[in-house]
């Protein structure tokens, strides 16, 4: 397929330079030739050779980087390498559910490809990568031995490449509705939960957190632990693996609450009604207040406040609200726990957000633990954006 030329604006190509994948469309003085979802030649104003990549004109980020390398071609070769690459850094990772792809952070911008147990679950996020789409699960499917690829790419993110939401069998066999994988706890057992890919948040279930759900259960020992945003309930079992007395999972979502009491049972805990609360997260933090109900920790995975910039404000005084209503439910030296996953929000902001709720609530803060996503969700040094998932284990004094 022929390349597009994509040449920018005098004095921008310093992004690009430095490995950034993303060319804006701001940046671009021309773009000529080629077809949209097809390979692209970025140059700089000089003429002189930046980057291969791809190319969409319908989308403000007009190309994405692929390689620096110039007579490096972009062929069914080059995306097997990167996908090599990108599984065999996962090596290590002894889990049956991990992500193998992590996007621009893995050199493959616009996939994402998550494996649990024996099927993987493929997001695609860009044209250039849905007109690739089955060739490259079929290349998924002979490197891992993996029974069937479904796609998952029911991302609103797709409409600002012009691309439609759709769900789907790729290649293989179709997943059943619910596939049963491990996660290991803090001591070393295995813990059992059941994803679902075909309907489940993001590709059915949080990977990011693994690692952050092994080291908050240490902190939930011998106490009563509110799970806020709980979802199907991984950060509870994990913590009742601990030792917690008790688990109080809160969610707006009444299947996933189901999901969470059906996790606790497939691990041998005991299921309490009255622990599984379906209702608005901030509205039942400021109720429980008003109750005096206390706990020993509080975990707070709330989804992304901030998904744009227009919406940085009104996210930054909602993690203020939600942090400062956990404070006031702990009991002297309990554990606040605390995430935020908005890309936008940095690590600095959400510390300062923070401060400022310890402030308005009258209560001290100090930072035991600071959090991140779990290693398979790599951070690419040239892009920033990819640390997006940050986490402060916080102690709470009066």
């Amino acid at each position: 397929m022929k390349e597009a030329i994509i040449k920018l604006k005098e004095g921008r190509e310093k992004p690009v330079r430095q490995r950034h994948p993303w060319i804006f469309s701001g940046a671009i003085e021309s773009s000529t030739g080629g077809e949209d979802g097809g390979p692209a030649r970025i140059i700089a104003a000089d003429g002189r050779f930046l980057a291969h990549g791809y190319i969409n004109r319908r989308s403000q980020i007009t190309a994405r980087a692929l390689s620096w390398v110039e007579d490096e071609q972009i062929d069914e070769s080059f995306w097997r390498r990167r996908l090599e690459r990108s599984i065999s850094a996962r090596a290590a990772v002894n889990e049956t559910a991990l992500r193998l792809v992590f996007s621009e952070s893995d050199g493959l911008p616009g996939l994402i490809v998550d494996r649990y147990g024996d099927w993987l679950v493929m997001q695609v996020m860009t044209l250039g990568i849905d007109r690739l789409k089955k060739p490259l699960a079929a290349m998924l499917l002979e490197l891992t031995g993996a029974r069937g690829v479904w796609e998952r790419s029911d991302m609103e993110v797709r409409r600002k490449e012009g691309l439609e939401q759709v769900t789907g069998l790729l290649a293989g066999e179709a997943p059943p509705e619910r596939i049963q994988i491990t996660e290991r706890a803090a001591d070393g057992r295995l813990l059992n939960f059941l994803v679902n890919p075909r309907d489940g948040h993001k590709t059915g279930f949080y990977l990011d957190q693994r690692e952050n759900r092994r080291r908050a259960a240490r902190w939930c020992a011998g106490g009563e632990l509110l799970n806020v945003f709980s979802y199907t309930g991984a950060f509870g079992v994990h913590a009742l693996a601990a030792g917690a007395r008790r688990v109080v999972h809160l969610d707006s979502s009444g299947d996933a609450l189901a999901g969470a009491r059906r996790h606790c049972e497939l691990n041998g805990f005991a299921v309490d009604e009255q622990d599984f609360i379906a209702a608005d997260a901030f509205e039942t933090l400021r109720r429980m207040h008003g109750e005096q109900q206390r706990f020993d920790t509080i975990v707070l995975d709330p989804p992304r406040l901030a998904p744009a910039a227009s919406h940085l404000d009104r996210a930054t005084r909602a993690y203020k609200d939600i942090n400062m209503s956990a404070m006031a439910l702990l009991r002297p030296g309990g554990t606040l726990i605390t995430f935020s996953c908005s890309g936008l929000i940095s690590p600095d902001l959400f510390q300062k957000i923070l401060f400022g709720a310890a402030l308005d609530v009258g209560r001290d803060g100090r930072i035991l633990e600071r959090l991140t996503q779990s290693p398979d969700h790599p951070v690419l040094l040239t892009y920033p954006e990819s640390e997006y998932l940050k986490g402060l284990v916080i102690r709470v004094d009066e």
